[in-house]
């Protein structure tokens, strides 16, 4: 009898003290307005995101699993620790030169139940948060193999969802699949009639009712562990989880886990949050919970840079047009020439020089294409197996500094795996060493990379601009997926997307086919919309006289690198406006995905009082520029043509 009082003492203090750090887990942003709530029900832990009193995200899982122990189930939580994080930085290649993060920490200590120890630590700032796991050494365990993640994501009912399949791997060209070139749905449901086995890859974004707005993402992926995906929505719990790499990407080599050292640590989860899509297009949050993983070697020069092949194609990997890229490059006071795939044997080795002396004499430099693969899958394309290993890397680079090469774009990569994820970073700290700068194509997508990698110029993991050479469906949808990219894609990291295609007709002899269906003001609109510290861009050298003048001279100016970048007005899908400064100058740019002429009332306090320059389409959609004036109050409206767009930079 004298068991039972105290059997009830004994439950009542379990819940008191279930009750007490269950309220008590939780960590606010700066402002406020963005909290985190951890809660652990029958030893499970679980978070929820509310921004200014709405529920972002509902009751959604956390945990690891590893082949050490399981720390997602039976999970004690022991205890928090809190500081605040206030740093301020410099990086020249993102949306913004210069950063001040200002976030709040929380980690929270727990244990399984073999009272192995694990932290997740939360990072929360005004309109973000970052969170990752950490694991110290277990005993005499100092390695150990994360196997699965529970991370997940719980949306209320009425969230729409803007996302990117993940490709199946092996598939597509030449088995180089996956590689983030796949398309976007707009405003779809989260849950759909076809599950999709592969996922979808990062960033994703959602639309949270008349809420808000969530872009989840990764970053700080490095050669130590693997890049992750979002899975589809569970048609029974309505969660997306974290997923790794599928175990057949790669043609089935490599684990699709991630091996750490221990202490580890996982890569952060990002999410970004806002009522509209401002905080989405201004986030830096990839970069601020990242650090530079070396010194440049050397002071890398971006800007722009000209590209026979994505109009000319392979016949133009040749030296005669090579010079003639080159001559373009100077003529447009441009960086740089990219010279992409078989001059290995179409130009060689020898005449190569020729061709980067001849560049340097014109102060053009020259970017060199480079096959990754080795045994990974079946591009053809060459130099092949000069990049997949470390002796002979070293060598090719060694060949390349010698001879004055300034940077590679390095292709056909198709997947996630801890060992892609070491190439990647192998061949970029090699070529550090060498001082080449490096741009990635037919890969993931760059996860923090611009401020950890100090030679790293930009990744493609987009439907880039290629595809519109190759597909109809492609150049059909050019405008609407313009007008995604600076809300998901370019939202998280530089996008070498390769436009501003000036020809009406995407062939050499522009005419008969590849009919462009977007304006010249379109065009020049993407130059702003889509950032990247080297642009690739797609103009051909008889742009030099077929278009108008005026279009020459803006690219000859138009910037590649940002001081600060402005979410103006846009809907995903539908139109964009954003606005971009370097130095003292701002360029805005708009683009209308819709079938009709669209006018957007613009409120514009960096242009107020000021004279600007306009480049816009008439109504037949030609090209025309003219001097404006922007009220004192900053307000203009503006009319964008259906598949056009516009560019407006102050004179002043």
């Amino acid at each position: 009898m004298k068991i039972f009082p105290r059997l009830i003492l004994s439950l009542l203090g379990m819940v008191f003290l279930f009750k007490s750090y269950a309220q008590d887990i939780s960590v606010s942003s700066p402002a406020k307005q963005l909290t985190l709530n951890i809660t652990v029900t029958d030893g499970k832990p679980f978070y929820t995101v509310v921004y200014n009193n709405k529920t972002m995200l509902d009751k959604s899982p956390l945990g690891i699993k590893t082949n050490e122990g399981d720390f997602s189930t039976a999970m004690k939580y022991n205890g928090r620790e809190d500081t605040i994080i206030d740093k301020t930085y410099n990086q020249a290649k993102i949306k913004k030169s210069q950063v001040h993060y200002l976030a709040n920490q929380l980690t929270c200590n727990f244990e399984n139940a073999q009272q192995r120890k694990m932290k997740i630590v939360f990072r929360v700032s005004d309109n973000d948060i970052a969170f990752r796991y950490e694991l110290p050494a277990m005993g005499q365990r100092f390695a150990c193999v994360v196997e699965k993640e529970e991370t997940g994501y719980k949306f209320p009912a009425t969230t729409t969802t803007f996302l990117s399949p993940m490709m199946a791997p092996m598939t597509g060209y030449a088995r180089t699949a996956p590689s983030y070139e796949s398309g976007y749905q707009a405003d779809a449901p989260m849950i759909n009639a076809n599950y999709r086995s592969e996922g979808f890859v990062f960033p994703a974004l959602f639309h949270v009712g008349n809420d808000g707005w969530i872009l989840l993402s990764e970053t700080g992926v490095s050669s130590l562990y693997c890049g992750a995906h979002l899975s589809d929505c569970s048609k029974e719990t309505g969660v997306y989880t974290v997923e790794y790499p599928n175990p057949k990407q790669n043609n089935g080599f490599g684990s699709s886990g991630a091996a750490i050292s221990l202490p580890g640590v996982t890569p952060w989860r990002t999410i970004t949050v806002g009522e509209n899509l401002k905080p989405i297009v201004e986030t830096t949050i990839p970069f601020d919970v990242v650090e530079p993983l070396y010194e440049p070697s050397r002071n890398y020069k971006f800007g722009k840079s000209t590209w026979s092949w994505i109009v000319w194609q392979d016949p133009s990997m040749n030296y005669d047009d090579q010079v003639k890229y080159i001559d373009l490059a100077a003529a447009l006071k441009w960086n740089y020439i990219l010279i992409d795939a078989f001059w290995d044997t179409n130009i060689g080795k020898d005449k190569m020089k020729e061709l980067i002396k001849y560049a340097k004499s014109k102060k053009i430099g020259v970017l060199l294409w480079y096959n990754s693969n080795g045994a990974e899958n079946d591009a053809p394309q060459g130099p092949r197996n000069k990049m997949s290993t470390s002796v002979e890397r070293k060598k090719e680079m060694q060949w390349l500094r010698d001879a004055g090469v300034a940077g590679l774009k390095v292709d056909f990569f198709g997947g996630d795996k801890q060992e892609t994820m070491r190439l990647y970073e192998d061949i970029l700290s090699d070529a550090n060493d060498y001082g080449l700068m490096i741009d990635f194509h037919g890969a993931t997508l760059p996860r923090g990379w611009e401020r950890m990698y100090p030679n790293y110029i930009g990744s493609e993991a987009v439907v880039a601009s290629e595809m519109l050479i190759f597909s109809q469906g492609v150049r059909d949808a050019e405008a609407f997926n313009a007008t995604l990219h600076p809300f998901i894609r370019n939202a998280v990291g530089s996008m070498e997307f390769g436009g501003v295609l000036l020809n009406k007709f995407l062939t050499k002899s522009n005419q008969g086919r590849n009919k462009r269906l977007t304006t010249d003001a379109f065009q020049l609109a993407t130059a702003i919309l889509f950032q990247n510290a080297v642009q690739m861009f797609g103009l051909t050298p008889n742009n030099l006289t077929d278009v108008p003048s005026f279009e020459i001279e803006f690219m000859k100016k138009v910037p590649t690198i940002w001081d600060e970048t402005v979410f103006v007005d846009g809907y995903p899908g539908k139109y964009v406006v954003i606005a971009r400064r370097q130095g003292s100058k701002w360029y805005v740019a708009g683009a209308n995905a819709g079938k009709d002429v669209l006018k957007v009332p613009l409120k514009l306090p960096m242009l107020a009082g000021r004279k600007a320059t306009l480049y816009n389409d008439d109504l037949e959609k030609a090209p025309y520029t003219k001097e404006i004036s922007i009220s004192e109050t900053g307000e203009y409206e503006i009319e964008i043509q259906p598949n056009g767009g516009f560019v407006l930079n102050n004179n002043n």
